[in-house]
């Protein structure tokens, strides 16, 4: 893959972030009701940034989730056929049954992800809502799902690849976009 171009850097996504969590808390009139639950891998570390601004905002300890939507794929068969799927962790230890649930996630796609992450929500408990938030929503959706928080809207060509990277896992936040080798 050859790089082509930075998108955001680390104040660009702190900024991103912080817009974020003021939307979440202005659409929900507060974090009183709401469970943070982000999206592995990068999804988490993102949901744990938006829960301490909101603390910050707030001063709010807003409940918070992990979810491996691995075994929630419709594309599993794709994967490689001599690997077994690994079945992986649903972290959410608190009761989401009437919450505003906010699933965080890196880079909105095609939107199979996040219809995967509903299927594992709704296993856990019945939340009054699900709300998605993004950092990147680069288009090209398959499904019909679209983001309720963006960091940034970055139109991008089916032969591009928008990666995040993010200090939690790869000590640096950035985002940039690669073109696929062809």
């Amino acid at each position: 893959m050859k790089k082509k171009t930075e998108i955001l850097d680390a104040a660009a996504i702190n900024r991103a972030l912080t817009r974020m969590s003021h939307e979440i808390l202005e659409k929900n009139k507060g974090g009183e009701n709401l469970v943070l639950i982000g999206i592995k891998t990068r999804g988490v570390p993102l949901a744990k940034n938006i829960q301490e601004k909101i603390k910050q905002i707030e001063d709010i300890e807003v409940p918070f989730g992990e979810l491996d939507i691995t075994m929630y794929r419709d594309d599993l068969e794709k994967k490689d056929h001599h690997e077994e799927p690994r079945i992986n962790s649903v972290s959410i230890d608190m009761d989401i049954t009437n919450k505003q649930v906010i699933l965080i996630d890196d880079v909105l796609y095609t939107g199979r992800t996040v219809r995967a992450a509903m299927d594992a929500v709704m296993d856990v408990g019945r939340p009054a809502a699900i709300q998605l938030g993004a950092l990147v929503d680069r288009g090209h959706r398959e499904l019909p799902i679209r983001a309720d928080y963006v960091g940034k809207n970055i139109p991008t060509s089916e032969q591009e690849i928008v990666v995040v990277q993010l200090s939690e896992k790869d000590q640096v936040d950035l985002v940039s976009i690669y073109e696929k080798n062809t």
